[in-house]
């Protein structure tokens, strides 16, 4: 190797640290507020219906995040753009701790999910080049990071639940949060060297929303989207489930969300050995079918036992959202890894198409489970996001299809 491979190699290294570092904290600061949301629902007296209006919120930012992000990453490369939304991530949290009236908890979502979308655009995008540069699959783990940091701070809100107030609890993450963020993002790959800053005259900034050529995208975001609806619905509607429709107390809520994110972490980083092992394809599918299905036994045959048998029904309940977030977790890692590598298309352009309706799906779906639930209730319509996640896996099949990802691939 020359000076100069040396050199990036070393570079790549370094950023594939910072990564795992920013993926953690994307995980922390945007699940900060999850296992608090019982409570910040019942302080502004929200039903189940306008909560979920509320939460429509962050995935209108989340969209507009994504879309506009792609083109910026593609133009001034994925450290600079990181550099602005790592600002503006912790300054949505503020928000919603200070909200006092609901129009603030609205506008706080919606600068979390703006600013959320952006960053894992520009990540996920710095990500492809570091593989490449490494000459390894790291995507899977990297995402597997970010569920480390959903997990630990579902945990940690859930834990200290009776001794800080959510005001407290989120201002606290928002703080720690921004003085990580800013070393770990001056240590990612720079414009120059990232190969997403676009000075080349015919790549494009953007691409069309219907043709031939953008087809394969629209299936890869159908595919992330159904996995996005389901990891929504479990973080922002577990602890409300358990609450409010099996009687769990405050602080025992948090565990559905944990179980789940637990269960992430677990497939994430066996992700890349069953990848090897079965081909993307297979693990996709089979795991994605197999735990939609366990999910939503789960929560009907515990709301039916709730009132004789609380604490099976807590169990049971429990062992379904851990199954569903090993069913989910290496999903969008591998929609988003293929996204990024569609032949024609500059991968922070394809990564950011697919991010725009897959994220904004991972904020919007909670938002049609709790119109549906308003009008049911809230164990039938978590039907909705297993449906959506059913969706997904059989999205996978395109990747295979159309030649995007190999049987085999590692990611």
């Amino acid at each position: 190797m020359t000076t100069h491979q040396v050199d990036l190699y070393l570079l790549a290294r370094r950023a594939r640290n910072s990564l795992s570092s920013l993926f953690f904290l994307m995980g922390i600061v945007s699940m900060a507020w999850v296992p608090r949301i019982p409570e910040i629902k019942r302080s502004f007296d929200l039903s189940d219906g306008f909560f979920g209006i509320v939460l429509i919120c962050s995935g209108v930012g989340a969209a507009l995040g994504a879309q506009v992000s792609g083109g910026l990453v593609h133009r001034y490369g994925s450290k600079n753009v990181t550099r602005i939304a790592q600002v503006f991530m912790p300054l949505g949290l503020v928000v919603v701790a200070l909200a006092h009236l609901p129009a603030l908890l609205m506008a706080g979502l919606f600068l979390l999910g703006f600013a959320y979308a952006s960053i894992d655009v520009s990540v996920n995008s710095q990500a492809v080049v570091v593989e490449k540069l490494l000459g390894r699959r790291l995507m899977v783990s990297f995402h597997g990071a970010w569920s480390i940091g959903a997990f630990s701070i579902t945990v940690f809100g859930g834990a200290i639940s009776n001794l800080l107030t959510p005001r407290e609890n989120l201002l606290l993450v928002a703080i720690v949060a921004l003085a990580i963020y800013i070393p770990s993002t001056e240590r990612l790959l720079g414009p120059n060297r990232d190969e997403h800053l676009g000075v080349a005259g015919d790549e494009p900034h953007s691409i069309p929303v219907f043709g031939k050529a953008v087809v394969p995208i629209w299936f890869m975001a159908l595919g992330a989207l159904g996995a996005l609806i389901g990891e929504g619905s479990a973080s922002d509607w577990g602890g409300i489930l358990l609450e409010d429709h099996l009687g769990v107390s405050k602080g025992v809520s948090a565990s559905a969300f944990a179980s789940f994110a637990l269960a992430m972490i677990i497939s994430r980083f066996v992700g890349d050995h069953l990848f090897r092992k079965f081909g993307m394809y297979q693990v996709v599918t089979t795991l994605a079918l197999a735990s939609s299905i366990i999910w939503i036994s789960s929560i009907l045959i515990s709301w039916q036992i709730a009132e004789s048998n609380r604490t099976f029904a807590l169990i049971l309940v429990n062992l379904g959202f851990f199954v569903a977030g090993f069913g989910i977790g290496p999903m969008f890692p591998a929609f988003m890894l293929a996204a990024g590598t569609t032949p024609g298309i500059p991968a922070s352009v394809g990564i950011g198409r697919v991010a725009f309706l897959a994220i904004a799906g991972y904020f919007i779906g909670p938002t049609i489970t709790g119109l549906i639930s308003e009008a049911t209730t809230l164990p039938l319509a978590m039907i909705y996001p297993v449906a959506m996640l059913a969706l997904g896996a059989l999205m996978a099949r395109q990747l295979l299809r159309l030649g995007l990802a190999d049987a085999k691939i590692s990611s």
